[in-house]
C-alpha cells in the first residue's frame, strides 16, 4: 500500500454528504465473503482495510451517519442519505476500524491480500486470483 503520507487518504459516500480522512495508512486489506458483508454491500464480497479506530476521522456529515448492529459484536456505519456502507467496528477488537475500500477517493492505492469467510462465498462469483482463502477468519487458519 503506497501513499504520500497520512494526510492524503480521503474518501466518502456516493452523494458526498459524508467525507472522511484516514489519519494513518490502511493496513490488513482483504475481501470478506461473509453473508453480512454480502447483504451490507449488495455484492458477493466486500473489500475492506483496517485503521486504528481513532484514525477514521469524519470531516463532514457526521450527523448523516447511520449505525446498525450487524452481529453480537459488530456495528456498521453507512450514509443515511445514499446508503453507502462506510465502516464496521467490532467490540471484540475496539482498537481498529474496518472501512470499505471502495469509498476511498483512490481505492486503487490499496490492494486486498486475502479472502476471508470464503466458506460463505457465492459459487457463481469465484475470484480469479491466487490470494490465500480462509474458510472463516484468518485467526482460524487456512484449510
Amino acid at each position: 500500500m503506497s501513499g504520500n503520507g497520512s494526510g492524503d487518504w480521503t474518501g466518502g459516500c456516493l452523494c458526498g454528504t459524508v467525507r472522511y480522512r484516514l489519519a494513518s495508512a490502511p493496513t490488513d486489506a482483504g475481501w470478506c465473503h461473509c453473508r453480512t458483508c454480502q447483504l451490507n454491500s449488495g455484492s458477493p464480497a466486500m473489500a475492506f482495510a483496517s485503521v486504528p479506530a481513532d484514525a477514521f476521522v469524519v470531516e463532514q456529515g457526521l450527523a448523516s451517519i447511520g449505525r446498525v448492529s450487524s452481529s453480537e459484536s459488530g456495528e456498521r456505519w453507512f450514509c443515511r442519505a445514499c446508503g453507502t456502507p462506510l465502516l464496521m467496528r467490532d467490540t471484540s477488537a475496539p482498537a481498529t476500524a474496518d472501512f470499505s475500500l471502495a469509498t476511498l477517493d483512490h481505492p486503487e492505492r490499496v490492494t486486498p491480500g486475502f479472502h476471508m469467510f470464503y466458506a460463505s462465498r457465492i459459487p457463481w462469483a469465484e475470484p480469479a486470483d491466487d490470494l490465500p482463502r480462509y474458510p472463516r477468519s484468518r485467526a482460524e487458519g487456512l484449510s
